[in-house]
């Protein structure tokens, strides 16, 4: 029964997505206008999933919804801008991006999470927010809001499919978010820290009691989350544009892509992050339903939580 429940959801969302597609795209003047925007929306949708996969993989391990995450893909692309405006070589300055994403969020994770780490749920997260404004601000007082940009040399790579130029770029970070889906599960399905980071998601009272090393696992976790921040803010630079505010607020999608996911199914996450981006992009073709873009990522995570908690009613006693 658990099985045929999943093959209908899955179904239900293809039947959906098809729908969808087909009238957002129904005055498109030509077939391969709504080809390129699917494209588009792919490359978008798989930077909202990246977001998400970092969001679950440190809820997961340590309890912390980290709202962060776009804030430290800011700071890594201004500096990752700044390093190739002084002269560096550019493969240098992506490694830069990197560290500075991963050095803020360890230094979070390591000196105020571990404060936070036996307050609520809402408390931890809203400790997120503030860090997230006050590296905003850092980044705002170090660089003048200018117009900037990054460019990447697989930017001048394309790829025809069916007709379209697709760069080298969009397709970069379409396969590098499917690759790290299917890494990060491998890892906490067949690795020892990856079983010790799903039993701190379960009880992290009664790992500590066992010996599992908190400190370790949760280490390793921020810095996943961190990489994984530096490279989404990074590509998010070059595809969209390079400005912190942007970047930053980027986490409000990936929220609802890891809400989609129910914060613990990196697959639903992936595949709520691409359809919340193709759909955004098809929503530009239509007139009337322009001015909702901003909102369709979580009109989407609504509607996915409330069709995927159909058949229960809650009572004050829990779930019947």
């Amino acid at each position: 029964m658990a099985n045929l429940s999943k093959y209908s959801n899955w179904l239900a969302w293809a039947v959906a997505m098809t729908l969808i597609i087909g009238v957002l795209s129904w005055d498109a003047p030509r077939p391969q206008m709504v080809g390129l925007f699917i494209a588009s929306g792919l490359a978008v949708g798989s930077l909202y999933a990246l977001g998400g996969i970092g969001i679950v993989v440190l809820y997961r391990a340590t309890g912390v919804l980290n709202f962060a995450g776009g804030a430290a893909g800011a700071a890594g692309a201004m500096t990752a801008w700044q390093l190739v405006d002084w002269g560096i070589w550019p493969p240098i300055s992506w490694l830069g991006c990197l560290a500075v994403s991963l050095a803020i969020t360890l230094f979070y994770g390591r000196l105020i999470a571990p404060r936070l780490a036996w307050r609520d749920t809402v408390v931890k997260a809203v400790a997120t927010l503030g860090f997230a404004l006050i590296v905003l601000g850092l980044v705002s007082f170090i660089w003048a809001d200018d117009p900037r940009s990054i460019e990447l040399p697989t930017d001048a790579i394309g790829v025809r499919i069916l007709g379209m130029r697709v760069t080298a770029t969009r397709l970069l970070v379409f396969f590098a978010s499917v690759a790290i889906v299917i890494g990060i599960w491998a890892f906490l399905t067949y690795t020892r820290i990856g079983l010790q980071m799903r039993s701190l998601a379960n009880d992290r009272d009664l790992s500590a009691l066992l010996g599992i090393p908190i400190l370790k696992v949760e280490t390793i976790a921020w810095t996943i989350a961190g990489v994984l921040a530096g490279f989404t803010g990074l590509m998010f630079a070059d595809l969209i544009r390079l400005e912190p505010v942007v970047i930053t607020f980027m986490v409000i999608p990936s929220i609802a892509a890891a809400i989609c996911g129910r914060l613990e199914n990196l697959t639903a996450v992936l595949i709520g992050g691409l359809s919340m981006g193709v759909i955004e992009n098809l929503l530009t073709l239509s007139a009337p339903l322009r001015g909702v873009r901003p909102i369709a990522p979580f009109v989407i995570a609504a509607v996915v939580l409330l069709w995927l908690q159909r058949g229960q009613r809650l009572s004050f006693g829990g779930r019947d």
